[in-house]
């Protein structure tokens, strides 16, 4: 039996949402073993001709200050992302999904109902647009350390006073550096030109840094593509030895993914909002 101070203090239990698909496809399939944040036991929702992909969470971690707490720790913050991620991906390895942004959390299925129910045209809409497809990515790095000549420095440099030597240094670097990254603003401007006619859809992203990015060098491109399934290897074929011989350029090509970058979903509802 409830008692009143549990009603005035809400359900112990929030619904959180990762993905939306179409109701009878095998979208089931991919959740047996795929447990959801905290360990929940992922279910789907349906409403119309739309289902959710859902798990309960507890209310004081996945509300409005406990949710604030979690993105404000990098920890957590990291857990919920890459158990979010994880549970996208096996679902869109069994049919085509819409993935929700990270922290989409109603009251409960109801609500997720309501959701599906008000917005089942766009989705609809969005599912039939990415149905047969992927999401590609495309990273340009520049590396102005690789772009330097083999070797020592010439022979004028060590004949000059330490001073002078160091002057030419410096500016031997800077040089290293401009040339790389024009080098690499080159290449990226040509990615795009060569897979033109094998994507459907392209969108930049901020480039990464810091610890988001990988590898050698500094992004500067970050470029997502929804790429058809049947298409895949023709795209990866057009960008091999795009940056062979450009030294201090490098490409990275990733996923494929489900269609993140290619999918609106609701607005965050966190906590008490819906």
């Amino acid at each position: 039996m409830t008692t009143r101070a549990e009603q005035a203090a809400g359900p112990a239990v929030m619904s959180y949402v990762y993905a939306v698909g179409r109701a009878g496809s095998r979208l089931d399939a991919g959740l047996p073993g795929h447990p959801g944040l905290e360990g929940g036991p992922l279910r789907t929702v349906g409403a119309g001709e739309l289902v959710a992909v859902v798990s309960s969470v507890p209310s004081a971690s996945y509300g409005a200050e406990g949710m604030q707490e979690q993105m404000e720790d990098l920890g957590l913050l990291e857990v919920m992302a890459r158990t979010h991620h994880a549970v996208v991906d096996a679902a869109y390895s069994h049919a085509t999904v819409l993935p929700m942004r990270l922290a989409t959390v109603y009251l409960d299925d109801g609500r997720v109902r309501e959701m599906l129910g008000a917005r089942e045209a766009e989705f609809t809409a969005l599912l039939s647009r990415l149905e047969g497809h992927v999401e590609l990515g495309v990273k340009v790095y520049a590396d102005p350390r690789a772009a330097a000549p083999a070797g020592g420095p010439p022979p004028e440099a060590t004949e000059a006073s330490p001073g002078r030597a160091y002057l030419r240094q410096r500016r031997v670097q800077r040089q290293n550096h401009r040339d790389a990254y024009r080098a690499a603003g080159t290449v990226a401007a040509e990615v795009p030109v060569r897979v033109a006619g094998l994507v459907s859809a392209q969108v930049s992203h901020r480039p990464q840094q810091g610890d988001l990015a990988t590898g050698a060098g500094e992004n500067i491109a970050n470029d997502a593509y929804l790429v058809p399934d049947a298409r895949i290897a023709e795209f990866r074929a057009a960008l091999t030895g795009i940056a062979d011989d450009v030294p201090g350029v490098r490409v990275e090509i990733t996923g494929p993914w489900a269609p993140y970058s290619f999918a609106t979903p609701p607005p965050v509802a966190t906590g008490g909002a819906r």
